[in-house]
């Protein structure tokens, strides 16, 4: 499954958001080839403070840690592709039906909803004579659609053909961390939130993408924050994040499609009902009925 929104905000709804909000994180602006989107898309913490970043430094890694990581990817990696070896889904593509055109690679880049034009886009700026190179043009006139236009017959195979190159590998760990696995874990620092938090924050920024509609990472995190005060602000933490994902998973069964809520039902939910807030190790979910562990 990936996320059924279009990535990000548009600039002139994250912008009236950046100064209203006062000191909170918010989300990135969806990028366009402008300057003003450009420009927009390196704001994509506009919470951002030195007190901020001067409060994480302070706090202990978590989710950020190496080893915790690799547990997240493996954790995504089950429900994204039923697998717990990630790395093997940097060549996997196909259209799975869900109106955002091809969805591909190790946190499901999908054609119609701007991320993997951002990542192709990156890794031609610095390997301009890659397999995918071609297709570029084709890819920034899908965006925010479902169509195959320009990419059929091809581009499958050029992205298999890419996935070969460790810089194309090193691109999707490095977009993948920026657009999702960073701003997730920051914001969920800030609202006090554990490793099992930061995940959860993360699995939800993969799943529904990073927008401020009701379905979107931020609508969500809002909708759970009127109901209940985060572990920030004096709240259970364990009370937080059963509200957050009540509200993901009234997103999911919103849907048309892809309205499967295991990941949520006996993976998340599980390690939160076990009182796990570090996601430590032994873990046992399902996802899709099939079971994982990670010993």
């Amino acid at each position: 499954m990936t996320r059924l929104v279009l990535f990000g905000a548009p600039i002139a709804i994250a912008v009236s958001i950046l100064f209203s909000s006062g000191d909170s994180e918010l989300p990135p602006s969806s990028p366009q080839p402008t300057e003003a989107a450009e420009a927009a898309a390196q704001a994509e913490s506009p919470g951002r403070s030195a007190e901020n970043d001067e409060k994480i430094a302070g706090l202990p890694p978590g989710l950020a840690a190496p080893a915790m990581k690799e547990i997240a990817s493996q954790l995504v990696g089950s429900a994204e592709a039923s697998t717990l070896d990630w790395r093997s889904q940097y060549g996997a593509i196909e259209d799975v039906g869900d109106g955002t055109g091809y969805t591909a690679g190790i946190i499901g880049f999908c054609s119609g909803t701007n991320d993997m034009l951002q990542l192709v886009e990156a890794y031609t700026k610095d390997h301009p004579d890659n397999p995918l190179a071609p297709f570029l043009e084709a890819l920034r006139e899908v965006d925010g659609t479902d169509s195959h236009e320009g990419l059929d017959p091809g581009f499958t195979d050029a992205w298999k053909a890419a996935a070969e190159d460790p810089a194309f590998r090193t691109a999707q760990n490095t977009m993948r961390d920026r657009l999702y696995f960073e701003p997730a874990v920051r914001l969920a620092k800030l609202d006090g939130l554990g490793t099992l938090g930061q995940f959860i924050y993360y699995d939800a920024m993969v799943l529904h993408g990073p927008g401020v509609e009701a379905d979107g990472f931020y609508g969500i995190r809002d909708a759970a924050m009127a109901s209940v005060d985060t572990a920030a602000e004096g709240g259970d933490e364990a009370q937080y994040l059963g509200a957050f994902l009540d509200e993901s998973r009234s997103a999911i069964l919103a849907r048309k499609v892809q309205r499967d809520t295991t990941r949520i039902d006996t993976a998340q939910r599980v390690f939160l009902r076990e009182g796990n807030l570090e996601l430590k190790k032994p873990l046992v979910w399902q996802v899709y009925g099939e079971t994982f562990r990670i010993p």
